[in-house]
């Protein structure tokens, strides 16, 4: 039944048919074969779906785009150029900055590439930046958006696998510093070689006066992550005080956010929320019948055949990782991978939460690799050029993202250190 299952789903995959469709059709042929009863699958899908945490994603779906609509984004922007735009390349840094700063409440990548990229894709072209550059950076530096904390990838590998959401939060932090850390060190070096960014600094405001325009969009992230580590609320209602927060701040202090804004805003957050929900019910539903034909052990056994220690265990799941997350998006990679590779990575010695930032890092990734990188379409969309003129430029960042993927892999400390601190009892 197993077998049949994912060959059905390959093949669904290879007629490009929805991965959530796809992946829903090879559980009803599962059923079917297995001579379970239908009732199943409907009960199945509600077991998925009945889960706190869920809660979390569409409220942060819509306000990533709260703070688009309201003006959020664009003083964050202001901010970042501020601290880094002086410097030469700093416009391209002052992307890889706001990123980082707008992740900090929005959980999507997507999002991010949507809100910073119409603002700095086109300020990095007139400052003679190259467009397919510029847009190829916005889609690397967006996957930020599911690295630093609240990630929406990160919900469903707890919410699939019962592992802490707060933790893997946690962990998701010095990771998602190191690889912004790392993109604007080599766009700095990028600007350098090519005589670029000369000019950044200029329009540039002063740090003070950047941050007192910009204090309560940067207060937004603080609170957020500052009430969850707190204690004062929990990542699910934190994702309800970010929504509370953008429509406060955009709609009665900056101005920014109208009454039709606010009906764009919902309706673009039911429809990506409902293709989330609808794929991880799908996922629900197959990743049962595959543990209920006991695959988990069955691959474990397999894996620790095939390698013989923990560095080689991981070494050959990234490469898997990094091939799949190139053809199957994010959040179906997780929810269907997530609760078969954990157990196999425990029996190695590898902590969950270590391995849940190890996984959302690697599939990250496959936001910004053709031919399903769903980060550099929304790029292209941006930018208005084709996902073929963005790879050549594509390849140094997708370069600089696998070298810090290798350093988190092999330094858990990096991931579990502040954890630890957090969380010490």
């Amino acid at each position: 039944m197993s077998q049949l299952m994912i060959v059905s789903m390959l093949i669904f995959f290879g007629l490009s048919i929805p991965v959530a469709v796809a992946i829903g059709l090879a559980a009803l042929t599962g059923i079917s074969v297995g001579g379970l009863p239908w009732l199943v699958f409907a009960q199945q899908i509600f077991a998925a779906l009945d889960k706190y945490p869920l809660v979390a994603i569409p409220f942060f779906i819509l306000a990533g785009n709260l703070m688009e609509a309201g003006g959020i984004s664009e003083r964050m922007v202001e901010f970042a150029k501020s601290i880094v735009g002086g410097i030469q390349g700093g416009l391209a840094c002052t992307c890889v900055l706001t990123c980082m700063i707008f992740a900090a409440v929005a959980g999507s990548s997507v999002a991010t590439t949507f809100a910073v990229g119409a603002i700095l894709i086109p300020a990095m072209v007139r400052h003679g930046y190259p467009k397919p550059f510029a847009a190829s950076l916005q889609a690397s530096a967006a996957e930020l958006g599911v690295i630093i904390p609240p990630s929406i990838p990160m919900i469903l590998f707890a919410v699939s696998t019962d592992t802490s959401t707060g933790e893997l939060f946690i962990a998701g932090v010095m990771p998602g510093i190191l690889i912004g850390l790392a993109l604007m060190f080599y766009v700095w070096l990028y600007a350098k070689r090519n005589g670029l960014g000369t000019r950044d600094g200029e329009g540039r405001l002063p740090l003070w006066p950047a941050f007192k325009r910009a204090w309560l969009a940067l207060l937004m992230p603080v609170i957020i992550l500052g009430g969850i580590y707190g204690g004062v609320f929990t990542p699910t209602e934190a994702s309800v005080v970010a929504v509370f927060y953008a429509i406060v701040v955009g709609k009665f202090i900056y101005r920014r956010l109208k009454v039709s804004d606010i009906s764009l805003t919902l309706h673009k957050s039911v429809i990506s929320t409902a293709v989330i929900m609808f794929l991880i019910a799908n996922a629900g539903v197959f990743s049962f019948l595959l543990n209920r034909a006991g695959i988990p052990d069955i691959l474990g056994g397999w894996l620790s055949q095939l390698f013989d220690s923990k560095f080689g265990f991981l070494m050959g799941v990234n490469v898997a990782l990094f091939i799949i997350g190139m053809f199957v998006e994010t959040s179906a990679s997780i929810v269907v991978l997530a609760p078969l590779l954990l157990p196999v990575a425990v029996k190695f010695g590898v902590e969950p939460v270590h391995f849940g930032v190890i996984m959302v890092v690697n599939l990250a990734l496959g936001m910004v690799t053709p031919p399903f990188g769903v980060n550099l379409f929304a790029a292209c969309a941006v930018a208005k050029l084709s996902v073929e003129q963005l790879i050549k430029p594509l390849v140094p960042f997708v370069v600089v993202v696998l070298i810090c993927l290798m350093i988190i892999t092999y330094w858990p400390g990096l991931s579990l250190g502040l954890r630890d601190i957090v969380y010490a009892k």
